[in-house]
């Protein structure tokens, strides 16, 4: 079965990534996870060898992901850093072995300027950065200097310190506010605003009540005029929600799918690529039109 267009033009967004013009809003994109890591929250050293990694993408691309998001580094909570030489050996020969077999688009998920640069070179079209490009001064370069599509993703302190105790006066409102006005600094750094799709960052640095209220309010987020990516996959704030370990959030995991997609959620980034595409095209199918 295809995959169906939205009737309301009004909820479209366009992405340039490099020569393509990506329209969003109709149904989400799916981003495909390949954790090449040992240490990952939900699937830590499963794909941690190049030829398992690159396996699973391609699975990834047979069961309908239209992105694929390569990652070295876990950015769980708590998660320590490994090297530069160790992320870059993690995932440039992934990302190089891909590309000549998928047409699909691969993403570097990545916080440093030199995994990105690598990454590019080798033949990635998208960073994707949980800093929102912050964390290394030279990354904004990088992307700048490339026709590549940028995620820029919220995050309220390192991975090591986000979930200590975090705070807002509106969670909403205050992640809403440092999207917009890092959008526009990345505008005024040399990235065209129609190369950034933005991320609220489920999870990075929320309560799972902030969790639950950003994505109660994505039409907020997209009131931006940018596509809006959503990573809520198996996250710790279903544990609350639901009450079941990483290992049984599967379901809850499509729930939200679901819901988000209701909102015009533009992208999806899922480990389970097959069983979300179904559930959402079966929704699709049934809903009022």
């Amino acid at each position: 079965m295809t995959v169906p267009e939205r009737s309301s033009e009004a909820k479209l967004r366009t992405w340039q990534v490099g020569d393509r013009l990506l329209k969003t809003g109709r149904f989400p994109l799916l981003m495909g996870i390949v954790n090449v890591t040992p240490d990952s929250f939900s699937d830590g050293g499963q794909f941690l060898a190049q030829g398992a990694a690159v396996r699973h993408a391609l699975q990834l691309v047979a069961d309908g992901a239209d992105i694929l998001d390569i990652g070295g580094e876990s950015t769980r909570p708590g998660a320590e850093r490994v090297s530069i030489d160790e992320e870059l050996r993690r995932v440039v020969g992934v990302i190089a072995e891909l590309r000549p077999q998928t047409e699909r688009l691969i993403s570097i998920d990545t916080t440093r300027a030199e995994v990105a640069r690598e990454a590019l070179a080798a033949g990635a079209d998208i960073v994707n950065d949980i800093s929102g490009l912050t964390f290394d001064l030279a990354m904004t370069d990088v992307c700048a200097g490339s026709d590549c599509g940028v995620i820029a993703m919220h995050i309220l302190g390192t991975p090591q310190t986000m979930q200590n105790d975090p705070q807002y006066d509106n969670v909403v409102v205050d992640v809403t506010a440092w999207l917009q006005q890092r959008l526009d600094d990345l505008t005024r750094q040399g990235i065209a605003a129609e190369r950034v799709a933005l991320d609220p960052g489920i999870g990075f640095g929320k309560t799972a009540e902030h969790n639950v209220e950003l994505l109660a309010h994505i039409s907020t987020l997209r009131s931006l005029g940018r596509p809006v990516l959503i990573g809520h996959s198996r996250k710790r704030f279903l544990a609350k929600v639901l009450g079941r370990p990483v290992e049984e959030r599967s379901a809850g995991t499509l729930g939200v799918a679901i819901a988000a997609a209701d909102q015009h959620a533009d992208l999806l980034r899922i480990h389970d690529v097959r069983s979300t595409r179904d559930a959402l095209l079966a929704w699709h199918t049934c809903r009022p039109q």
